[in-house]
């Protein structure tokens, strides 16, 4: 026989009536979707990024800003290309998010902003990236930054994952990633692209070689970190880890398992810091990717909740409403 049962959603706060019957599927809050099961959901009064940056992030931007002039460089490269690109395409061939239109991940978007405290940023939904059909994300903008969900991407997770990818894209301006994001995607995406060959590749010769491998090198490095971040606001690492599953092959049925894929992830920890061959290619073929290897990151996920010389893992061992360095 069912109950009837009234809920306070505990990401978004809407008081929910539902019904609770032994074979029906888990309850979720009518706003935003997220599980209404969760026992508590702490919101962060303050949260500094510091506390929290993954250190080889921190040592690769470091490096980066240690170039001469580097910050006005970029900020040249991403006027004249991407800044402007990526507004106009994705506001004239995508679907901008809101109470009207995708409703669910407007407040999904809310969810991640007040956990950490951080104004909300634009959303949007596209279906491709030029053509192909993507099951990714990113965030860009530096002077008013936005988020760009693929389709794919919605399509493939479940509502509690895509709260975890909008966090690590919110992580992004959270940690002052996107002058340094923007223009490495933009570099990425014209040493890969026909317009490579157009004036707007020719700025490419316009930046030294030791800002482009920096540029790459960090790229990487800042996901790491924003995988923190999806930590600090979904709570809960194995939400997390199986977004990045699903993201680098997992298919929507039974057959994922993430036991076996945290064998696998620590296996490949194991063979890259015992063997150089390894290093080496895993080097070389990460540098063709805008991201690292999904396998790496949950590898840092694990090392990062699971090292007992840290202070603890923030979103578990915090005594108040703030995560300071």
């Amino acid at each position: 026989m069912s109950t009837r049962h009234r809920t306070r959603c505990p990401y978004c706060q809407k008081l929910n009536t539902h019904w609770e019957d032994t074979e029906q599927t888990e309850a979720r809050c009518r706003r935003c979707r997220l599980p209404l099961a969760t026992p508590t959901h702490k919101k962060w009064q303050a949260v500094d990024p510091d506390a929290y940056i993954h250190p080889l992030d921190r040592q690769a931007l470091q490096a980066l800003r240690s170039i001469p002039g580097v910050d006005t460089i970029l900020k040249k490269l991403i006027g004249f290309t991407s800044e402007r690109m990526y507004r106009i395409l994705f506001m004239a061939n995508s679907v901008k998010v809101g109470p009207e239109q995708y409703a669910h991940l407007d407040e999904k978007l809310r969810v991640v902003c007040d956990t950490l405290g951080m104004k909300k940023p634009e959303l949007y939904v596209s279906v491709s990236q030029f053509g192909g059909l993507e099951i990714n994300a990113f965030t860009t903008g530096t002077e008013e930054p936005f988020i760009v969900l693929y389709a794919g991407l919605v399509e493939r997770l479940s509502d509690i994952e895509l709260l975890a990818v909008l966090a690590h894209e919110m992580g992004h301006i959270h940690c002052q990633h996107l002058l340094y994001k923007a223009a490495a995607n933009t570099l990425i995406y014209l040493l890969a692209s026909t317009l490579g060959r157009t004036p707007a590749g020719a700025l490419l010769n316009t930046i030294s070689l030791p800002v482009k491998i920096a540029l790459i090198m960090w790229s990487h490095k800042a996901e790491l970190s924003c995988d923190r971040t999806a930590m600090l606001v979904v709570q809960d690492r194995e939400v997390v880890m199986n977004a990045l599953i699903k993201i680098s092959g997992g298919v929507l049925n039974n057959e994922l398992n993430l036991d076996a894929y945290l064998a696998q992830a620590r296996e490949f920890d194991r063979n890259y810091e015992e063997g150089f061959l390894d290093k080496m290619w895993t080097l070389l073929a990460a540098a063709q990717s805008s991201h690292p290897f999904p396998v790496w990151r949950i590898s840092e996920i694990l090392k990062w909740t699971e090292d007992d010389s840290r202070k603890g893992y923030p979103a578990i061992s915090a005594q108040d409403d703030t995560i300071r360095a």
